[in-house]
């Protein structure tokens, strides 16, 4: 039976209580405390010299191996979460022989995270060299059992059942206790891994003989018992041959052997079925079958020649046909196998533990396994998600659901989603059990769930500042305070700490307004419409919010609250759209002007400069759109074609105004061929006078003037005209009527009284500043009319006070310089040239001022 429960291999373990395991502790690594340190034997013609040089040599090593232990110790104590550190600890102590730190160091790690099946074997093998006695056996026992919960391993499972069977006398005397205790064990063994293609098959054999070995104790003269032993071996045979495993026709040959002992007419030798039950048969030749189909994926995963990603390929294929074949078992067994090769596979944890939920939903085995994917993969957030959910599934108490998600909130997760995501479902949890549970826990109130909202908004407001996960949390924190807490002054609290720190965003603001709304609390929504509508949220809230309170206005207001809501918020839509025209008129500026600088950036030293469109190409173009455009005057009718021009016309006008407007230019207007209006409806805007003249033809441009601090129109205009004869009709239209009002239409004649006043012909300009879009959206701007017309009025008043002396005003603040003062750039050698008069002093400018 020894022999058996070694199956799996002389070199993996050494039976832990022989004298070679004990030597191979003192003698393979440094003593234990109390053994000898090898000294030299009494006989041995060694010098002494040599000795002291061994002593020396010892303690150099000693004290590298405590300045090794001091350095690794530090380490952990600054970042227990180290594996590779609690590995090199645990082997330096083991080394060293300190028997005690190691314990710790053991004890420490495995709460971290999951130890190798080398670890426990060797953990186990530590202990069972140093301690005997029944409580040494069962400290041992309960470390191969923690051991066989973390990985998958058959050799361990071997282990642990020879341990046992070899510690426990009562076995050997078939005590029925004791015998019983090691059959359960041997269940749970194969339940584990009797499955296993490649390896399961070691722990059936042990099983048999561990029978076998029960039936040669029995009397002879104990029938009955004999009878039932024999079929308690039949039993496992026929369980054996029906799982697909390797060597199953040896397993069938042997089967035949031990029937032939017992005197049934089975041929030893026999390679087919003759002679075996049909039900066995039957069984053995679907297993074989199974085998078969299996064979292939086998060979796949237990290739040594392939990639680390191939062969988790390989795993994947192989967990596939497992699933399409229905037999849960086998799949965990399977999915437990690929974990033990690749215990940090973050996919392949998700992939496992989502089946399981899938098939056994909230069983203890599900829990585990959950236990275990946390400490393999702690930094996967789904993870830890559903494991809190599979808890609650399993009716797990408060304490450890709290410790469970304690320990989560110790992880570090890739996103801040996961962090959320947690807290959510702790959350949710809370809520569930305190809305839906009929007995509720003593420790279970309202607080818990205040506690947990307070924590995540701590937690996690610097990395969710204006996000809509952030507003999320605080608009299911202020229903649960509302439903569960009935405290609507900590609900609106809520809500008014995430405004103090995330003012700026729409959702924060309507989930507030909505819950107020939905309580039936009108005026104190219509509070929050007053503080917020002015504000600036990010791309079209703030029209949004406007014309939220506008609806609200409608549907719960009276009509001096709706009355009220329009006057405010009228002027904002205006200033918000204002804002819009000017966005999309520097977005229409950087798109051209670009092109135009990677064009002459793209040109090349010594390449030929691209000039220019000539006038001749744009004449040339010019004939042809022209021609264009009256073939399909020709489709679509003359009227039609006029209107679209007109559109054109005045689409192009208002981008040009717009685009003069953002870039700062100031277009000049020399009035060569203009109307100037008066008397004009102050309602009235550029599309009411481009109407007005329609039927006169002709209008290039209209300019109304607009008071500078107001922006209301001040009643007069400009309009240009294409030439004299479109002009001479629309003056002719003098004292007709518009909007109510009878206009007065003239011919602008800036020559004259520039002629009159200054004593020689040169043209006033009238100049357009261009600062100011129409709030309806015209093509209109506000011109600087009034500057022109102020500046027609400087020199008469200037004349008046200097006695009609002609000064010229030049430049920007120069009128008011004394001429005697040198201007900058002026230069004593700079000749003098006709005209220049002889600069005047200070007492003969200040008398220019005086009035006569």
């Amino acid at each position: 039976m020894e022999e058996i429960l070694s199956l799996e291999g002389e070199t993996n373990s050494i039976p832990p209580n022989s004298e070679q395991h004990q030597e191979t502790i003192v003698n393979g690594n440094p003593p234990m405390p109390g053994t000898a340190q090898n000294p030299t034997s009494p006989g041995s013609d060694e010098p002494d010299s040599e000795c002291d040089s061994g002593s020396d040599s010892d303690s150099e090593d000693e004290a590298e191996q405590n300045l090794q232990l001091q350095t690794l110790e530090a380490e952990l104590s600054s970042n227990p979460c180290n594996y590779e550190a609690h590995v090199q600890y645990i082997r330096l102590l083991r080394k060293m022989g300190a028997i005690e730190k190691l314990r710790l160091a053991r004890e420490a790690m495995s709460e971290l995270f999951p130890l190798t099946p080398t670890m426990w074997q060797d953990w186990a093998r530590d202990e069972a060299s140093i301690g005997t006695g029944p409580e040494a056996v069962h400290a041992i026992e309960k470390l191969y059992q923690r051991g066989v919960l973390d990985y998958l391993s058959v050799s361990l499972w071997c282990e642990y059942l020879s341990f046992v069977l070899k510690s426990e006398e009562m076995v050997r005397d078939c005590s029925s206790t004791d015998i019983s205790k090691a059959r359960n064990l041997f269940e749970c063994a194969l339940t584990a891994a009797g499955l296993h293609v490649a390896e399961g098959i070691k722990i059936w054999e042990a099983y048999r003989e561990f029978e076998q070995t029960i039936f040669q104790t029995i009397d002879p003269s104990e029938i009955q018992a004999k009878e039932k032993q024999i079929q308690r071996i039949r039993t496992i045979f026929h369980r054996q041959l029906s799982v697909p495993l390797v060597n199953m026709r040896s397993t069938l040959q042997a089967y035949s052997a031990w029937e032939m002992e017992q005197r049934n007419d089975l041929a030893v030798e026999s390679s087919d079925l003759d002679g075996v039950p049909s039900h066995i048969a039957s069984a053995y030749q679907r297993a074989l079958e199974g085998y078969n189909a299996r064979v292939h994926l086998e060979e796949q995963i237990l290739r040594q020649d392939m990639s680390e990603s191939e062969k988790l390929q390989q795993y994947m294929i192989y967990l596939e046909f497992e699933r399409s074949s229905g037999d849960p078992a086998r799949v965990q067994v399977l999915y437990e196998r690929a974990i033990a090769d690749f215990p940090i596979s973050s996919d392949l944890w998700l992939d496992y533990t989502r089946y399981l939920d899938k098939t056994f939903k909230g069983a203890n085995i599900v829990r585990e396994v959950y236990c275990r994917a946390t400490k393999n993969c702690p930094w996967v957030g789904e993870l830890w998600v559903r494991y809190l959910l599979c808890l609650e599934r399993g009716n797990a108490s408060e304490k450890e659901l709290a410790s469970v998600f304690g320990k989560s909130l110790q992880c570090t997760f890739s996103t801040v989603d996961e962090y959320l995501d947690l807290f959510l479902t702790r959350v949710d949890g809370l809520r569930r059990r305190l809305l839906f549970t009929a007995e509720v826990e003593d420790v279970l109130n309202y607080s818990l769930i205040r506690e947990t909202f307070q924590n995540a908004s701590d937690y996690l407001l610097e990395h969710l500042k204006n996000m809509d996960g952030l507003v999320h949390l605080h608009g299911y924190w202020a229903r649960l305070e509302l439903s569960l807490g009935t405290d609507l002054v900590a609900a609106r609290g809520v809500w008014e700490s995430l405004l103090r720190i995330c003012g700026s965003m729409l959702e924060a603001w309507q989930g507030y307004i909505a819950m107020e709304i939905e309580l039936g609390h009108i005026n104190e929504a219509r509070s929050l419409y007053k503080r917020c509508y002015s504000k600036r949220f990010p791309g079209t809230g703030s029209e949004d919010i406007c014309r939220s309170w506008l609806r609200f206005e409608r549907q719960f207001g009276t009509l001096e609250d709706f009355d009220h809501a329009v006057q405010k918020v009228t002027p904002r839509l205006e200033e918000l759209q204002l804002f819009r025209l000017q966005q999309e008129s520097k977005s229409i500026v950087k798109r051209e002007n670009p092109l135009k600088k990677d064009a002459r950036e793209k040109r090349k030293p010594g390449s030929d400069i691209i000039k220019e469109q000539s006038p001749a190409k744009r004449q040339k173009d010019a004939a042809m759109y022209g021609k264009d455009k009256a073939q399909d005057s020709n489709l679509v009718g003359p009227n039609k074609v006029k209107e679209i021009n007109a559109k054109v016309e005045k689409e192009n006008s208002r981008i040009e105004q717009m685009k003069d407007a953002m870039t700062g230019k100031t277009k000049v207007y020399k009035d060569q061929c203009t109307a100037f209006i008066s008397n004009i409806n102050l309602k009235a805007n550029c599309e009411d006078l481009r109407n007005f003249f329609s039927d006169v033809g002709g209008v290039h441009d209209i300019r109304i003037l607009h008071d500078k601090f107001t922006g209301k129109s001040r009643g007069l205009a400009y309009v240009d005209f294409s030439d004299d004869a479109h002009l001479a009709v629309a003056v002719a239209k003098n004292k007709q009527m518009l909007l109510g009002k009878r206009l007065s239409i003239a011919r602008s004649n800036p020559r004259k009284s520039r002629k009159d006043l200054s004593g020689h012909d040169s043209q006033m300009e009238h100049v357009d500043a261009a600062n100011q879009i129409d709030a309806t959206g015209g093509s209109a701007l506000n011109a600087s009319a009034e500057t022109s017309k102020e500046a027609s009025r400087a020199p008469q008043s200037a004349s008046r006070r200097r006695g009609n002396v002609n000064i010229d005003i030049t430049g920007k603040n120069t009128f008011a310089v004394p001429r005697n003062v040198k201007p900058l750039g002026w230069s004593a050698n700079k000749p003098e040239t006709e005209g220049d008069e002889k600069p005047k002093s200070n007492d003969e400018f200040r008398k220019m001022f005086i009035r006569k």
